[in-house]
């Protein structure tokens, strides 16, 4: 059902695709919008090596295009060094496809949006991390997407540079 990737030998492990996904801050969420034009919003999320989470208004354009397809993909870019004298970049991107859901269950609606919190405030005190959330929690809305395919790649000058490093 997805394709193969051309280019093997810069493939991303899936270690080093969850590597990528747990600590990557943003990525690009990319829905199916309104008259089938690409929808694509910049989005902070949570990783928690099966799913990933997102969190939103309870109203909105993202959520009218889920409610209208919930296909989706989401890319986080680890590296985009920019190398001028070589006219490249090199870059380590990731690309998940799946379905997002909104969740309705309170308490699993919860349980994501405390992931998402201790990721973005890891040295806040629980207890006020919880009141941010209870301060927020009647106009929030928390997204899941379920992972269908994962797949990552990296600049072929990367992938020679750590052949090297390993040889050693």
């Amino acid at each position: 059902m997805f394709q193969e990737m051309r280019r093997k030998r810069q493939a991303l492990s899936q270690e080093e695709i969850s590597d990528v996904l747990g600590k990557g801050t943003s990525g690009v969420l990319a829905l199916s919008g309104v008259a089938g034009y690409p929808y694509a919003v910049p989005l902070s999320y949570v990783y928690d090596g099966a799913k990933i989470y997102f969190h939103c208004a309870k109203s909105g354009y993202k959520l009218d295009a889920i409610r209208g397809n919930g296909k989706a993909s989401f890319c986080v870019v680890a590296q985009d060094q920019i190398v001028p004298e070589e006219y490249t970049t090199y870059f380590k991107s990731v690309i998940v496809f799946g379905q997002i859901e909104i969740i309705e269950e309170e308490g699993k609606k919860r349980e994501a949006i405390e992931k998402l919190a201790a990721k973005y405030a890891p040295h806040e005190k629980e207890e006020k991390r919880r009141e941010a959330i209870d301060r927020e929690w009647e106009n929030l809305c928390m997204l899941e997407m379920h992972i269908d395919y994962k797949t990552g790649k990296e600049a072929i000058e990367l992938v020679k540079k750590n052949k090297k490093i390993n040889s050693k």
